[in-house]
């Protein structure tokens, strides 16, 4: 159950637990936290994407210590045979990351789902709003770490000569292709050898942030020459967008465990 609907969520609130996952580039001068605290769907939990993620590098998001994240969502008061449901307002992205890392860290795959169209979709239908949080009750939560999941720099440099799978970069065509500078400074422009491109937003429809269908997804993936016999590696900037092409490659792949490049272009691209 990788995706629920907005009125599934609506008629189960109290049966899972639900976490805001929202994050913005800097660039839009937008704050995740705070427009939480002005409006969130009830009961819902923050995780701040930065301060979560593993602080002792200069990658932006890289996947924290095993220690650390146990830590983390133990305060939140969630037990591993919790529901739980990600959402965001940023165009889905974030959430989906966020459900990637709690799969990379051990919960229960069928245990895991993003909300399809996430705020966006579940404002549009004037379903309720909170701006109140309730305290949180420390639990103790254990992590089971993946390792499996997450590809390296090593990984992806050996796989240039063998290819033992493919790599797929969710980023623009034009910054895939080096026709626009890097968000980040420090970074050249272009894509990691042999890799190939399906920019994430591909697989979202627009006017309400929720994935394109299945057999449409099919397609998509087929149009950017994606060999399912292969095992797909996603890459992006920073590790963010490429969860959603994970998540969107398990639509039309139960059995597809999700794997990212976590260093992405933000390790790869460093100018030396």
């Amino acid at each position: 159950m990788t995706l629920v609907s907005t009125h599934w969520l609506d008629e189960n609130l109290s049966k899972v637990k639900i976490i805001d996952c929202s994050w913005h580039m800097p660039s839009t001068g937008r704050d995740g936290y705070r427009e939480y605290l002005k409006e969130h769907i009830p009961g819902a939990i923050f995780f701040d994407l930065d301060k979560n993620s593993e602080p002792n590098t200069d990658l932006p998001h890289m996947l924290p210590k095993s220690s650390y994240f146990q830590e983390v969502i133990s305060n939140f008061g969630i037990i591993n045979e919790d529901k739980i449901i990600f959402y965001d307002n940023s165009d889905v992205f974030s959430a989906c990351r966020c459900w990637f890392t709690f799969f990379y860290f051990g919960h229960d795959p069928i245990r895991l789902a993003v909300l399809n169209g996430g705020l966006k979709k579940w404002k549009l239908e004037n379903k309720s709003i909170s701006k109140t949080n309730k305290p949180l009750k420390k639990s103790n939560y254990i992590v089971n770490e993946q390792k499996n999941l997450v590809k390296n720099i090593d990984d992806i440099n050996k796989n240039i000569a063998d290819q033992k799978f493919e790599v797929i970069d969710a980023r623009s065509k034009k910054r895939f292709k080096g026709l626009e500078p890097e968000p980040r400074p420090g970074l050249r422009s272009g894509h990691i050898e042999k890799s190939k491109n399906l920019p994430f937003g591909e697989c979202i429809n627009k006017t309400n942030n929720t994935f394109k269908s299945e057999e449409n997804l099919i397609k998509i993936f087929e149009k950017a020459g994606v060999d399912k016999s292969k095992n797909p590696i996603f890459t992006c900037g920073s590790g963010v967008t490429a969860a959603v092409l994970s998540l969107a490659f398990r639509l039309i792949n139960d059995n597809y465990s999700p794997i990212i490049y976590d260093g992405s272009w933000s390790q790869y691209g460093k100018i030396k």
